[in-house]
């Protein structure tokens, strides 16, 4: 492989790895003698199919050159610490092809930043996907980032080349993102976003009456949100992705931590700002609960609420602010409400409505069924545990669960330096016994 083309797969895998949707992109680890695999490859990241299968995938720029000057971006127009590189359609199809027969990836995952305008930048990035397809055969996965503002023709062509496509929306407000991005707006995320909703039903509805009409987009749509940038609360957030998800029928929305890169008034001080982690773990909790568990946005984040609870999982939460719903008998509650209580997932819940039709679950049911006891034994019965405690005291229930976390205990930072051991001092000597 050329150098040229290497340092621009280094500097270009760098960049992408802000990107949430493939989130393990940007690891150092290198191969040992002795050892197997290789993290360094720039861009080999993984992400998970629809049916839990984990592929891996190159996932890159298509160019860092950005007309934009968005005050939470890396490449940003303003940031003079960047260089400035760009692939060829040529380079990205060689590097995939070559990545593929090598058996290190499964697919590509292709964003870019804007260039020059929105359809010139998309117009690339359809091309590469298209010497792909049609120059080299490659069935492998392909995941577009489309560009904000994209013409139709394009999203239309990039949906027939595509497994899935992408617009991001960034800023969890449109205020907030002409705080931080002046030259966009929302306008330009949800037009192309709508277009590709309806290229994606209309594509089923062909295929229901010919299997042979053309798929579209056949994994979906994503987006992504910025958190911490701008002041938007979680009930915010969880108002926007609710919204995408019944309007706009996107797979996933990808909730991604903002990182200060300093140099940018418009955005936290990076001395003082602390990426929210735990705000962002919360976050695709609660999403979790409005896209498979049945929950209504306002179960999980109540009307007029800030952030989510930090020291409990919204699930946890929800229980803890109705406890006249629980605790619920394990052998005659519906699925719907056992997946409703801390500690037991769907897949646990449907272990118990089977093991139902066999007989009595009792307690130590629970456990080998993979039940979080530790949780769950607030919020349940069986004819041989019967907790009273969630409706005397939920608070009480709340302390135990908490435990030593409940008196304020700060996260740690995944980035703070490690605490330094100091040599314990010199103790004085004993006095000899008289």
């Amino acid at each position: 492989m050329r150098r040229q083309v290497i340092e621009k797969l280094e500097i270009l895998a760098d960049a992408a790895k802000y990107d949430a949707s493939c989130a393990s992109s940007g690891g150092k680890r290198e191969n040992s003698p002795t050892g197997i695999g290789n993290s360094t490859g720039a861009g080999i990241c993984h992400s998970y199919t629809e049916d839990g299968r984990c592929v891996s995938l190159l996932k890159v720029l298509f160019s860092n050159v950005c007309i934009y000057d968005c005050a939470y971006c890396v490449s940003r127009r303003s940031n003079e610490e960047v260089t400035r590189v760009a692939f060829t359609v040529d380079e990205v199809v060689e590097l995939t092809m070559g990545f593929y027969k090598r058996n290190y990836i499964e697919g590509l995952f292709l964003s870019s930043g804007i260039f020059k305008d929105a359809d010139t930048t998309t117009e690339k990035l359809v091309a590469v996907a298209r010497s792909l397809r049609q120059d080299h055969g490659f069935n492998g996965y392909i995941h577009l980032k489309v560009i904000p503002g994209a013409s139709p023709e394009l999203l239309t062509e990039a949906g027939r080349l595509a497994d899935r496509l992408s617009v991001n929306v960034e800023i969890p407000s449109e205020a907030g993102l002409k705080q931080v991005a002046p030259e966009k707006d929302y306008d330009q995320v949800f037009g192309p976003m709508g277009h590709v909703r309806d290229g994606i039903t209309e594509a089923k509805e062909e295929r229901k009456k010919d299997r042979r009409a053309p798929r579209f987009a056949a994994g979906g749509q994503s987006t992504q949100l910025v958190i911490g940038a701008t002041p938007e609360t979680d009930r915010q957030i969880l108002e926007l992705s609710d919204g995408l998800y019944s309007e706009q029928k996107l797979r996933r929305v990808y909730y991604s931590g903002f990182v200060p890169l300093g140099g940018d008034d418009r955005v936290p001080d990076p001395e003082t700002y602390r990426a929210p982690l735990h705000r962002e773990h919360r976050l695709y909790q609660a999403d979790w609960l409005l896209r498979k568990y049945g929950f209504d946005l306002d179960e999980v984040a109540p009307p007029g609420s800030g952030n989510l609870d930090a020291e409990v999982d919204p699930k946890t939460s929800y229980a803890l602010r109705f406890p006249y719903l629980f605790p619920v008998d394990v052998n005659t509650a519906p699925v719907e409400w056992l997946q409703r209580v801390p500690g037991l997932g769907i897949r646990s819940a449907k272990r118990i409505v089977a093991a139902r039709r066999r007989g009595v679950v009792r307690w130590d049911d629970l456990r080998t069924m993979g039940v979080v006891l530790k949780r769950a034994q607030f919020f349940l019965t069986t004819p041989d545990h019967r907790p009273q405690l969630i409706d005397r005291d939920p608070n009480a229930v709340r302390q135990r669960i908490v435990g030593g976390r409940g008196d304020g205990a700060p996260q740690l930072s995944l980035f703070a330096p490690a605490p330094v051991r100091l040599a314990a001092p010199a103790s004085a000597p004993l006095p000899k016994a008289a």
